[in-house]
């Protein structure tokens, strides 16, 4: 009998909708408020009086510490269940975030904020959940499940970008900010639907039985997951650069304040869009070029940032464009891990990949301010993504798509 079959018959109550629903509310939940911290950039930068690149530091380092935890918060969900995970970094995640409006100098903003919600999103984030889908649910469901999971994290910038401003207006930044620290508190109860046994999942032939180091010794052996983990670096890159710089990127331009509000809200409206469809058609083609094509146009995408004279119609059409891009890399990524080594340490294995993802993150809010302060643009920052993209696609077109030949068990004498 399979860990899910059993799971199922002891809960009955945690039937696949259920426990599809309270993942995406998770996602929803954790990524919204992460979604639009930088749209606190210019007004936490102004009340203590620091540039631009000392607040993308602490941002960055939220996304690194994100990347850094998340291997490790996988394999302690991998090893011992969920729960407690989900309930710690829940609690990390909302405290780092009143951090935000304390008076504190430059070393204690990063150590404190930045530490606190990166290794709590490293609890919470849709990398976990994808992770409980793959364990709990049926192998037909997974897939669209996994999109689902994604585009409901989208749904949570939707959410949160156009709610931002309106809360600054009303209630002033530093209780914007409050109010987001309490959120991530509502994901505690959410997480006993997708709660797991120690060790549950499955693995491909004989790797049920692989040790933590086996695992990560034949995983970082393969070619094809290390394409994967390097491949999703220009993901992470992107992302956290335009979440972090967007708004201010436009606010140089002379475009309205709402529209940045809009276009953080159009990313992730249209991310439902494309994560939906990347979790259909990753189930229906092959992954590796999926995320060839995403790569590719996700590059494509940003040269009409130069192509077109800079306008409110061009700020909203880039991230409609980019929306559909945005997260759909991560079905079809998180699906080749399954694919290739089983679920059973799936939230180890994948956090590896996603520390790429957030190492990525992490310069790409942290060198966007230093190049704003170096330069007095954006502009470097903007070619880098084109030629990360480029790089990323490549990278993607050698993977193999098939389970990993599991070591033949070789009985004592």
């Amino acid at each position: 009998m399979t860990a899910t079959t059993s799971s199922t018959r002891q809960d009955g109550w945690r039937t696949p909708f259920v426990i599809i629903l309270c993942g995406c509310l998770i996602g929803l939940l954790s990524f919204g408020p992460r979604s639009v911290v930088g749209m606190f950039l210019m007004p936490v930068s102004t009340e203590n009086g620091w540039t631009r690149d000392i607040l993308s530091l602490t941002i960055a380092i939220q996304n690194l510490m994100w990347g850094v935890g998340q291997p490790f918060a996988g394999a302690i969900a991998d090893r011992f269940g969920t729960l407690k995970v989900f309930w710690a970094g829940a609690l990390m995640y909302g405290l780092g975030l009143a951090c935000m409006v304390l008076p504190l100098p430059p070393l204690a903003m990063h150590v404190l904020s930045g530490t606190l919600v990166g290794l709590g999103l490293a609890g919470v984030s849709f990398n976990l959940v994808l992770a409980c889908f793959a364990k709990l649910l049926p192998e037909s469901r997974r897939a669209s499940a996994m999109g689902m999971g994604t585009a409901a994290s989208s749904f949570g910038q939707f959410v949160f970008a156009p709610l931002t401003p309106f809360l600054i207006d009303m209630l002033g930044w530093k209780a914007a900010l409050l109010v987001f620290s309490c959120v991530p508190v509502l994901i505690i109860p959410l997480s006993f639907a997708l709660a797991t046994r120690p060790s549950s999942g499955v693995g491909q032939g004989t790797g049920a039985e692989m040790s933590i180091a086996a695992t990560l010794k034949q995983a970082f052996a393969h070619p094809s997951y290390i394409y994967l983990v390097i491949g999703f670096f220009t993901c992470g890159f992107q992302l956290a650069f335009i979440t972090t710089h967007y708004p201010t990127y436009l606010r140089d331009l002379n475009i309205e304040a709402w529209v940045a509000g809009v276009a953080l809200a159009l990313i992730g409206l249209f991310n439902i869009v494309g994560s939906l469809s990347a979790g259909w058609l990753s189930a229906r083609m092959s992954k590796r070029w999926l995320l060839v094509w995403i790569y590719f146009s996700r590059g494509a995408a940003v040269v009409l940032l130069f192509v077109f004279p800079p306008s409110t119609a061009l700020a909203l059409v880039f991230a409609a464009l980019m929306g559909l891009l945005w997260l759909s890399t991560v079905p079809p990524t998180s699906g080749l891990v399954a694919l290739m080594f089983g679920t059973r340490y799936m939230a180890m294995l994948y956090g590896f990949v996603f520390f790429s993802h957030q190492v990525g993150g992490f310069l790409g809010a942290w060198l966007g301010g230093v190049m704003y302060e170096r330069t007095g643009s954006y502009e470097v920052m903007w070619y880098l993504s084109i030629l990360f993209c480029i790089g990323s696609g490549l990278i993607n077109i050698p993977i193999k798509e098939r389970p990993v030949a599991q070591p033949v068990a070789v009985p004592a004498e």
